[in-house]
């Protein structure tokens, strides 16, 4: 179950919730918005395949986790550039103290995993169900807000693409997505390569967002 599956049935993406270290969660005022009651809009939540819990908070919000939050991976690809602004960043220094440079850095990491990956021989089938590293977990968490900020009079793209980019990195560096040495390529290999691909497409349409072309290289 995706956000944009989600925000089908709700009349609006929902908003992920928390760390998702251990549990992936979103949060939608659906029910208050679309006037129905919220327990029956939970109950019907409960029977989709790919819910693994729907929760009713006290102030009509419903709290609803999804079985693999990896799912979301495959729904994202390459976005329509929205109207470009004025990036707030500089080119130099490229350190990490430049947002700017963190999030082209990043962009241009994902990209090179995919080159990488084909030289390696990654591939096969996309099995989001391994994305269960907390490294993982944190980028899909960050993947997750890109439905609910594009529908957003404010989408903030800046700070969201240096948290994405941040979360990236991390995973890039600790998590990696290619072989190792001597290590053959795995289903997991393969899925952190598909994350890095979708990591690639929303780091191009905030950096677009923000009037700059995504870098390849730096």
């Amino acid at each position: 179950m995706t956000p944009g599956q989600l925000g089908e049935i709700l009349g609006l993406p929902p908003v992920p919730q928390g760390t998702w270290a251990e549990e992936a969660v979103y949060v939608s005022p659906a029910a208050l918005r679309l006037r129905r009651q919220p327990g029956e809009l939970a109950d019907r939540l409960r029977g989709l395949p790919g819910i693994a819990d729907v929760r009713v908070r006290a102030d009509a919000f419903l709290e609803i986790t999804v079985a693999v939050p990896g799912e979301l991976v495959a729904a994202i690809g390459p976005a329509v550039p929205p109207a470009g602004g004025v990036s707030p960043w500089v080119d130099a220094p490229r350190t990490w103290g430049n947002p700017g440079f963190v999030v082209r850095y990043a962009h241009v990491r994902a990209v090179a995993v995919q080159r990488w990956a084909a030289e390696l021989g990654v591939g096969g089938r996309f099995r989001p169900e391994l994305l269960t590293d907390p490294l993982d977990r944190a980028v899909l968490r960050s993947l997750a807000e890109v439905d609910s900020r594009r529908a957003s009079r404010d989408p903030g793209w800046a700070a969201y693409t240096e948290q994405l980019a941040l979360a990236y990195h991390d995973a890039f560096e600790r998590a990696p997505a290619l072989p190792v040495g001597d290590e053959e390529p795995s289903a997991l290999h393969a899925a952190r390569v598909r994350q890095a691909e979708a990591v690639r497409d929303v780091l191009a349409e905030g950096l677009a967002a923000l009037g700059e072309t995504a870098p390849d290289v730096l």
